[in-house]
């Protein structure tokens, strides 16, 4: 018996207070202790340093020029520009390839430019460049392709283009494979010989470094700073949004990117964000004006936009951006919420076969990477699904959808995957080992994606794990999940939660700030969202705090009103008809450590008991029955409780929910005295009873008519349970 997930916590109350620098920091900044102790732990050595960090004075913008093939790149657009050639933007249908189109395009129309765009479509195409458009573009009269966060593995559509007599230009930011693509200038911040400073541009982050230059190019006069800054006015909303949602660390450039970006979105004039933020807040029963974060973007915005290039046209999202007034934008942003709902849906559908797929075929002992194929799986869902995948059981995972039926001519079908990784193993470079199995892959360290033959799926299975195996050695599946400090009651306050807005933005390398608290009483429980989620209510010292359990259920936490619980969560406040009020947003829930201690040793003694160890080897006499021994009325209050809740047609309990529905009844029946009473249930024949989860000890039950009182004392296991331990036993 262990908990589900591990924690590690940075540290602790006692450790905060010990250290003279987050003291310092506390005292000259005058910041709570937990402030300063976040402080420490992004890098600040001292005050100043700190103060530094709050206000963003160690950041700076790199010249777009140090970029390899910045100069080619500009000076190839901007005579396209000026020539009146038909400029085609070639992009992705993710948010980040949606944003860089609309930024690169708006742009280049502002100037006068004979410009379109081109995105693929996900399932036809697939991602990436295809030799099938670049044709068709040649065709149409291009005469100069911009890749925009695609296009640095397209070497074999760049030896078309030039063929074709079409100039290609690649921004990107992704991995570089081993040979670059020909073309007039790639511009990608990651190849081998870009002395550029920061590597971790988004795509979107790089067309941003590429408007600069254009906008420095063309007004000679002006100093780089005047020129960025005219870049950012104009579209520095539209490069957080990607940047956020293509999960880029948030430091260096990027933190400046974001941080201004989302001071323009706050108060954005652009239609196609007014009404996208209009339709999320309709969609809620609050329809409360929300504070404009990277969480915001990141979970709301973000899957709206992100939502037509899955199931849909990424076009529809473009156009949002594109849209000049708010009539034009206003049925785009409503269509993609609905589009949204749509992805909610098949998303849910496929992670509920996944979950099906792996408790029935993976080997958890031996294959550290969970690969996964259907035919029916949309190709857009699957990298939300892998996802999920990798968070809830802390192990890479790679879900494969194939279009064919894989019989008779469909059999060496090709299928489209999308995996995510865990810390530890590069997914790119475990995809660049099994490059001969694959017929294209591309993408992060942590998610990436593919396309393989069926035919290659069996050694591709066998493969990827054997890489993942040496990466990562003898992997702990149990989840690992991080906290940065623990906190105490006191310091669940306003003013706490109020000073956690000065280290935003958030994102990865300026994580969200995650606490434990410890030994809280869990006061009540509510399910909300239709049940798809939990509401607890904490109580804290004397005050009560609402904390969010999203995606489970009661049956998932297994913890019920009045336990003692230890809990890691994000602390934000819940703004509602013009009041605000502290609210916890769950990462995980568990029995206190003392509680859980003394279900263990419940659990153990039972087990010692069942496998014939005698109470006087345990240290236990006869008056040690009262608590372990069942009476009669405990047989009684168990059964009726199970008829109840059987008629009501809830059949599937754990053992702690079933103690915590006794208690409610008033019934005072130990795990000793419960696990008993099942086995005798059974052994009777007096209910069905199935095991369904040995660790979490999930039972289903079954109602089985009996005719007249069964006698208990014909139970052998009764039995010997009362005669040993003294007891008299009738018959």
């Amino acid at each position: 018996m262990q908990y589900k997930n591990k924690w590690i916590v940075t540290a602790n109350r006692k450790e905060m207070c010990e250290n003279p620098i987050v003291c310092e920091i506390s005292r000259e900044l005058r910041v709570n202790v937990p402030t300063a102790q976040l402080l420490v732990n992004r890098g600040c050595l001292s005050a100043a340093e700190a103060k530094s960090f709050l206000a963003k004075e160690e950041e700076q913008l790199h010249d777009p020029f140090i970029m390899q093939d910045m100069d080619e790149a500009t000076v190839r657009i901007l005579e396209a520009v000026e020539n009146h050639e038909k400029i085609t933007i070639y992009g992705d249908y993710d948010v980040d390839g949606v944003t860089s189109v609309s930024s690169l395009y708006l742009y280049l129309k502002n100037h006068g430019a004979d410009v379109s765009y081109y995105i693929p479509c996900r399932s036809g195409e697939g991602y990436g460049m295809s030799e099938g458009a670049v044709r068709r573009l040649a065709e149409e009269g291009c005469r100069l392709i911009i890749t925009v966060d695609t296009g640095i593995t397209a070497t074999e559509e760049a030896r078309l283009a030039r063929e074709l007599g079409v100039d290609l230009i690649v921004t990107d930011h992704h991995e570089c494979h081993s040979e670059i693509p020909e073309a007039i200038a790639v511009v990608n911040p990651r190849r081998p010989d870009c002395p550029y400073p920061f590597k971790e541009l988004a795509g979107v982050g790089v067309v941003f470094k590429l408007l600069c230059a254009m906008e420095a190019v063309m007004n000679p006069g002006e100093s780089m700073t005047s020129c960025v800054r005219n870049v950012s006015n104009l579209y520095g909303d539209l490069v957080a949004i990607g940047t956020v949602a293509d999960v880029m660390p948030i430091r260096d450039e990027n933190r400046l990117i974001v941080s201004y970006g989302l001071s323009l979105i706050e108060n954005t004039a652009r239609p196609g964000l007014v009404e996208l933020i209009d339709a999320t807040r309709s969609e809620s029963k609050y329809n409360t004006k929300k504070k404009i974060t990277a969480s915001f973007i990141g979970y709301t915005i973000a899957p709206r936009i992100n939502a037509a290039g899955r199931i849909r046209d990424a076009s529809l999202a473009v156009e949002l951006f594109l849209a000049e007034d708010c009539e034009t934008a206003a049925p785009i942003a409503k269509k993609l919420c609905d589009i949204n709902h749509e992805r909610q849906s098949e998303e849910n559908k496929i992670i509920e076969q996944a979950y099906a797929h792996i408790a029935m075929q993976h080997d958890f002992d031996n294959d550290p990477v969970i690969v996964l194929d259907d035919e029916t799986w949309h190709h857009g869902i699957i990298g939300i699904v892998a996802s999920r995948i990798t968070e809830k059981y802390g192990c890479p995972s790679i879900l494969i959808s194939f279009e064919g039926s894989g019989e008779g001519e469909d059999a060496g079908d090709l299928g489209k995957g999308s995996g995510r990784s865990i810390k530890g193993l590069n997914l790119v470079d475990a995809l660049g080992r099994c490059s001969d199995l694959l017929e294209k892959y591309g993408g992060h360290e942590l998610a990436a994606g593919l396309t393989i033959k069926r035919e290659n799926l069996t050694e591709f299975r066998k493969r990827i794990n054997e890489c993942a195996r040496e990466c990562l050695g003898e992997v702990e599946m149990q989840t690992q999940l991080e906290a940065e400090c623990e906190l105490e009651a006191a310091d669940i306050t306003m003013d706490q939660a109020n000073e956690l807005y000065c280290l935003e933005p958030y994102g990865v390398s300026n994580p969200v700030p995650v606490f434990v608290l410890r030994n809280v009483n869990l006061y009540d429980t509510a399910l909300v969202g239709g049940g798809k989620h939990t509401r607890l209510t904490l109580k804290v010292d004397q005050n009560y705090v609402s904390a969010m359990c999203f995606r489970q259920t009661l049956t998932d936490l297994d913890i019920y009103a009045g336990d003692t619980v230890d809990v890691m969560f994000t602390l934000d406040i819940n703004e509602f008809q013009n009041q605000r009020n502290l609210q916890m947003i769950v990462k995980d829930v568990r029995l206190c450590e003392t509680a859980f201690r003394a279900e263990k040793a419940q659990r153990d003694l039972y087990e010692s008991i069942r496998s014939g160890m005698k109470p006087e080897d345990l240290g236990m006499n006869e008056t040690s029955a009262d608590s372990l021994v069942p009476t009669h009325e405990d047989f009684a209050a168990v059964y009726s409780l199970l008829r109840r809740e059987l008629r009501l047609e809830h059949e599937v309990f754990s053992v702690r929910a079933l103690q915590h529905l006794l208690r409610q009844t008033g019934a005072k029946i130990g795990y000793v005295k419960l696990k008993y009473i099942m086995l005798t249930f059974r052994e009777l024949n007096l209910l069905g009873i199935k095991k369904l989860d040995e660790e979490h000890e999930i039972y289903a039950f079954k109602y089985i008519y009996t005719k007249g009182k069964t006698n208990l004392e014909k139970s052998n296991i009764y039995r010997k349970l009362k005669s040993d331990f003294g007891l008299k036993t009738n018959g």
